[in-house]
């Protein structure tokens, strides 16, 4: 595939200041281009993989002082000549020394451009080179070592290991085509079958391993929601063990979501506190909140319904007061009904009882008889923290198993290999069908196609600018 033969240079650390920033140029001008900006040694007479230190210079002015590291074709990242500038972290410097390298005739790198030459140059496959993108996003130990996986070319490995054995098999009986007349078998068919059977395990247990890669990567969104005062925020910040939330007995005080994120045993949950919900308000902005934690019921993946007892003593509420309740001023019932409400849209659902040092027998049977696994803590008091927790990891794990080797992290691959195996299965059942040579070759081409999209060996340009589209700058 032709792509630019441009020499790019990008910002390859965060922007912003710092101890270090590093620009890298590659190309086959970067050495070049390197020199004419560097008062040093002389690059180009130097060898592959050394650093030199020296003074970037523009004209009489010097910019900075820095250490330069010579990467030469073809060992390097992209695959071609490869020049790191090591400067102080001041954006100033390099914003100063990305503007040299451009009026030297460097062009600003695209997102992912360094990654996508180490691809096109064949350094790695594309499902390396989206390994990439998935290291540096890596939150967790478990995410880590998913995207080291795919990068270290394992996950591509599985696949080579089917594709090549579909090859082979293809490649017989294509040949057995051209020996129709003679009438002579090539392609053991036992064996295929064999062979059809074994792919279609192991492109199903990639397919299943999407859920806990999903999980890994993105991590399960997780929305407290209830009726006001039950002490979300409260909640939010035992869990977090910060005071992240504002707290107070002001109904309403949470106006809008709170995100927040919280590492369990590996597994990233992201918290949202959302506004107390209830039918009746008369604030605007309260109105907002309410809806916008309607829609963060909608997109969770767990949701917390948050319930606690409630003072019923006023004018408003005198027809709730339970004459037979030990702390008749109080009730849960109001709370226990929205929460029936929240459960009635939702599968998704967990009863959190806060406050349940306030609690009343009458209470816990009235909770127990509605919602006999609810979950019962002190938030105040960071009382039954650690269970919700537990209890957070469990459900998030409940339909999940952790696996060895690949885990499929990444939708576009998922796809592709749903593809692959109902390729697989319609190779099954023209086999079944005694389906002539030239049919089954067909299949077998469909299944190498959607395998080789995964790792590049079949693909488009207009996908590649897609996928590295969303790399950040500088690789």
């Amino acid at each position: 595939m032709l792509f630019s033969q441009e020499t790019i240079v990008a910002l390859a650390t965060p922007p912003g200041q710092g101890a270090i920033g590093i620009i890298r140029l590659s190309g086959n001008d970067a050495l070049s281009i390197a020199q004419k900006i560097f008062q040093g040694k002389d690059l180009k007479s130097q060898p592959s993989h050394t650093t030199h230190f020296g003074k970037i210079v523009d004209g009489s002015q010097v910019i900075d002082e820095v250490l330069i590291t010579i990467f030469r074709a073809p060992k390097s990242y992209t695959g071609e000549d490869t020049i790191e500038i090591s400067c102080h972290g001041s954006s100033y410097i390099l914003q100063q020394v990305l503007n040299l390298c451009t009026q030297q005739g460097a062009l600003l790198a695209k997102p992912g451009e360094f990654t996508q030459r180490a691809f096109l140059n064949g350094k790695m496959d594309l499902a390396q080179a989206e390994s990439v993108a998935d290291v540096i996003a890596s939150q967790t130990a478990s995410a880590h070592q998913a995207a080291m996986y795919g990068l270290r070319g394992g996950f591509s490995h599985d696949l080579q290991e089917i594709r090549e054995e579909l090859i082979k098999f293809s490649a017989l009986i294509e040949l057995e085509l051209d020996f129709s007349e003679e009438d002579v078998e090539f392609a053991d068919r036992t064996k295929f079958f064999e062979l059809i059977e074994g792919a279609k395990a192991k492109i199903q247990a990639l397919i299943d391993s999407f859920k806990f890669g999903n999980v890994i990567k993105n991590g399960i969104k997780v929305a407290i929601v209830g009726r006001p005062n039950a002490g979300k925020s409260t909640l939010l910040n035992a869990l977090l063990n910060d005071e992240r939330a504002i707290v107070s007995d002001i109904a309403g005080t949470t106006r809008d979501t709170i995100e927040e994120t919280l590492n369990i045993n590996g597994i990233i949950f992201r918290l949202i506190d959302t506004a107390g919900i209830r039918s009746h308000s008369t604030d605007a902005i309260e109105n907002i909140g309410i809806a916008r934690s309607k829609k963060a019921i909608e997109a969770a993946d767990i949701v917390i319904v948050l319930v606690a007892l409630e003072n019923t003593n006023n004018e408003k509420n005198k027809h709730s007061i339970l004459e037979d309740s030990p702390n008749p001023y109080y009730t849960i019932r109001f709370a226990l009904m929205d929460a029936e409400d929240i459960f009635e849209q939702t599968n998704k659902a967990i009863l959190v009882v806060n406050k349940e040092d306030m609690l009343h027998d009458f209470d816990r049977q009235m909770i127990a008889h509605k919602f006999p696994n609810a979950q019962y803590l002190s938030a105040k008091n960071s009382i039954g923290i650690s269970e919700l927790k537990q209890l957070l990891y469990n459900r998030a794990m409940s339909d999940v198993h952790a696996t060895e080797g690949a885990i499929v992290t990444n939708a576009r691959h998922q796809a592709a290999l749903k593809e692959t195996l109902q390729a697989l299965l319609d190779i099954e059942t023209g086999m079944n069908n005694h389906l002539s040579g030239d049919l089954l070759a067909l299949d077998i081409r469909r299944c190498l196609h959607f395998l080789g999209t995964i790792t590049g060996q079949v693909t488009t340009e207009d996908k590649l600018d897609y996928i590295f589209s969303k790399f950040c700058i500088g690789k």
